[in-house]
């Protein structure tokens, strides 16, 4: 029996077990440390927490722990439970409560059963429980199953306890009613901290759902910034967490709590969500003409057009007497320039990382050159000043209007983001999400933050939004780029201030982009 100081010292217990409970935000953690409290409080030798099933059909083991076997398995063991141990149903196959197993019975009668000798019991089936001691040398004797009931009275677990382990001598022996009854509270206790987990978890959850709905629209509207919409998370979280390593440098004081991930998580995930905003044709432009279609093919008329005309003067000169041989090698000529110039705007159409002067030079010379008839007769310039812009454009496919354009998805970002009632937890969302095109000297967007007004966070995605950009493959305007281009370019981007430089380092000894590479690249792009 307890002594009365002793029952004072496990309802101190118990209250110090319900604030932990009420503080651990890990689900599988929280499972742990029930099962562990009530083995505490009830000095018993061995325990399982089971959760009742989305369906209520069966009970799902969690945790199961035994002392004198040296038996972990589940929450913090690392050890799986699918290949140990197996449902419980609920029911039989005939539809009848499952009243032969006591955590069934427990669960589906929502009441507590205390069994002081599992082998001289009647009106439950140990037999699985005799077979398990047979084959390890152990004695299942008392058994302590407590239901564990939210706030609606609905079980959504169920605790069991075995061999109370009582007296100086630690002897197997029964769960006294104080046992019971500490039992008991601590469930009670743990079915509230259980439930809100479960329902944090589940908002949570639709929460993400959404930020993915969100996603996958831009997806719908571009195959090429929904790759970029999956991978920009992985690779930040990879960084966040090489940071959060560092023992040395600027970041050796930066560490990450489970609510700092979360908050850096969802962040990264919506980093993007301005692009549902971004019309489809400067999303997808792929070649510099492109617009609903691709306007190199009017360009190819017009190279057409022209060598008809020339074709038609050679003719009308041959019939007026002119020479026919110096008129046809004219023509072949013609015609051999016009092809060399249409083949070099085909060329200049792909866009590219730069541009040399000289090519945009001979696109100048080309529109000026050349003079061709529209189908209302006029003649006019071969190209159009909209065309001459686009093709003249010195790195990638977008005209400056069209990269404004683009940008605004991250000022649409931060509006979207700064409208929505962002809890405690996640109040920096926005500032996080919203930074990523900002640079440490102060010429990025859209806000023209400096280095010093930006957080670890932010500077992270600023990085991983570069570097999944340079080394992607499923861009329609530029091929995907090994390890070490990508690399030297980031290198000079830390040089100009463009990118953290203490961030960049820590990307690099911990070998952020090999472990990126290695996840989400081609094998022939992993070269260093």
């Amino acid at each position: 029996m307890d002594t009365s100081d002793d029952l004072f010292r496990r309802l101190e217990q118990l209250n110090d077990i319900g604030a932990s409970l009420s503080s651990e935000r890990n689900l599988e953690r929280l499972l742990e440390k029930i099962l562990l409290a009530a083995k505490a409080i009830t000095r018993a030798e061995g325990g399982t927490l089971y959760r009742v099933g989305e369906d209520r059909q069966r009970l799902e083991f969690a945790i199961v722990r035994n002392d004198s076997l040296g038996i972990a398995f589940g929450g913090a063991s690392g050890q799986p439970l699918s290949d140990k141990f197996h449902d419980l149903p609920l029911y039989t196959a005939a539809g009848q409560p499952n009243n032969c197993m006591v955590a069934a019975y427990a669960a589906l009668h929502a009441c507590t059963v205390n069994i002081a000798d599992a082998y001289d019991v009647e009106g439950f089936d140990f037999s699985g429980t005799r077979r398990f001691d047979e084959s390890t040398g152990y004695r299942s004797r008392s058994f302590l199953t407590v239901p564990m009931k939210n706030h609606e009275g609905e079980v959504i677990a169920v605790l069991q306890l075995i061999n109370a382990m009582n007296g100086p001598g630690r002897t197997v022996g029964v769960f006294t009613a104080g046992d019971q009854r500490l039992a008991e509270s601590l469930s009670s206790q743990a079915a509230v901290a259980l439930t809100n987990r479960q329902l944090v978890q589940q908002l949570e959850t639709l929460f993400e759902s959404f930020i993915k709905l969100i996603n996958i629209a831009i997806d719908e509207k571009s195959p090429y910034t929904g790759g970029h919409c999956q991978r920009v998370p992985e690779l930040t979280m990879m960084l966040a967490e090489a940071a959060d390593q560092a023992t040395a440098g600027p970041l050796k004081d930066f560490h990450l709590t489970d609510q700092d991930r979360y908050e850096l998580k969802i962040a990264v995930l919506l980093h993007d969500c301005g692009k549902v905003t971004t019309p489809v044709h400067v999303v997808d432009k792929a070649t510099k003409l492109q617009t609903l279609f691709d306007r190199i093919h009017l360009i190819d008329t017009r190279f057409e057009v022209l060598k008809r005309d020339a074709e038609i003067a050679m003719l009308r000169a041959i019939e007026a007497g002119a020479d026919s041989a110096a008129q046809q090698a004219g023509f072949a000529a013609r015609c051999q320039q016009l092809e060399e110039d249409r083949a070099f705007l085909r060329r200049a159409n792909i866009g590219g990382e730069r541009m040399r002067d000289e090519d945009i030079v001979r696109v100048r010379e080309i529109a000026r050159h050349y003079r061709w008839r529209n189908p209302a007769g006029e003649e006019v310039s071969f190209l159009s000043a909209d065309e001459l812009e686009n093709l003249t454009i010195r790195a990638g496919t977008l005209t400056q209007p069209e990269r404004e354009i683009i940008n605004y998805h991250i000022v649409a970002t931060i509006k979207m983001l700064e409208t929505l009632p962002w809890p405690k937890h996640l109040k920096r969302v926005p500032e996080y999400a919203g930074g990523h095109h900002e640079r440490m000297d102060g010429k990025g967007y859209p806000k023209g933050l400096k280095r010093e007004d930006m957080s670890w966070q932010a500077r992270m995605m600023g990085i991983a939004d570069i570097f999944e950009a340079l080394t992607a493959g499923d861009r329609p305007y530029k091929s995907a780029m090994k390890l070490s281009q990508a690399l030297a370019i980031m290198q000079d981007f830390r040089d100009g201030g463009h990118i953290d430089p203490d961030l960049f380092d820590v990307f690099l000894q911990a070998k952020v982009h090999r472990q990126y590479g290695a996840r989400f690249l081609q094998a022939g792009q992993v070269d260093c």
